[in-house]
């Protein structure tokens, strides 16, 4: 089984207990994750990402942003200080996007604030990777005004009806991201799947967050994105094999590295 975890944060500190990011990444080669994206947070953790890309340059793929829960008053210079990190090889711009569920104070500068990320990624021909919560309208209204935009709708967790509006909104070409909560009992995302269709999923973990059934409320790592591919090949109707070659094949077309 071949698989690509497109969202993974092995850098941060929740592994440095237990060999550290680049064991975690041994771990999830071992389990059959041939390559990884991880996303930065915000400027102190560029560090931290670039060091552990150095450590396994053949497998981790960097996307560099500002995390829409960064934006405050001096949004302008830390989305300048973020975009003047990306290096030669990076393949996406992310972690960006709005997220309004603990904080509506900076609506209106987290929309500034992508709307700028969105067309560093356009004119660079970038793929974003879009961290949205509880702010689809407000998401989709900046996007849509940014020609060239394209990326993952990172996290996904909505209905078919939300599928639909991102693509009426942004076109068909824009990937969804699928993580641990499929797994979740009460989540129905499986639901929207097919309507998503094979050819536009994306598998993640969004370590160490959001670990799947049977890790469940542990930290979690991009060896439990097999767990992930099971239950979205089960809504599917395919084998976990066919599924992982299927969201493999689609990470390579998205980030355009093959």
């Amino acid at each position: 089984m071949r698989l690509f975890d497109t969202h993974t944060h092995l850098y941060l500190p929740e592994f440095d207990t237990d060999g550290g990011g680049v064991a975690a990444v041994a771990r999830a080669v071992d389990a059959g994750v041939e390559a990884m994206l991880m996303p930065n947070v915000d400027l102190g953790t560029v560090a931290l990402l670039r060091s552990l890309q150095e450590a396994c340059p053949e497998r981790v793929y960097v996307a560099m942003g500002l995390h829409p829960t960064e934006v405050g008053e001096d949004w302008r210079d830390q989305v300048a200080a973020a975009l003047e990190a990306v290096r030669p090889g990076d393949v996406a711009v992310g972690e960006v996007g709005m997220d309004l569920y603990w904080d509506k104070t900076f609506r209106d500068e987290q929309m500034q604030a992508l709307e700028v990320q969105a067309r560093y990624a356009a004119d660079h021909d970038l793929p974003l990777v879009i961290h949205c919560r509880e702010a689809q309208p407000e998401t989709l209204e900046v996007l849509s005004g940014v020609r060239g935009a394209r990326g993952v709708m990172h996290s996904f967790g909505g209905t078919e009806a939300d599928v639909d509006a991102v693509r009426r909104a942004l076109g068909d070409d824009w990937y969804f991201g699928i993580n641990g909560i499929v797994t979740f009992k009460n989540c129905r995302v499986a639901d929207a799947i097919p309507a998503i269709t094979a050819s536009r999923l994306l598998l993640e973990t969004d370590s160490p967050y959001l670990a799947p059934v049977p890790h469940r409320g542990k930290r979690n790592e991009s060896a439990y994105l097999v767990n992930t591919a099971a239950r979205v090949a089960e809504a599917l109707g395919i084998s976990p094999e066919a599924a992982a070659e299927i969201t493999t094949s689609n990470a390579y077309s998205f980030l355009r590295i093959r």
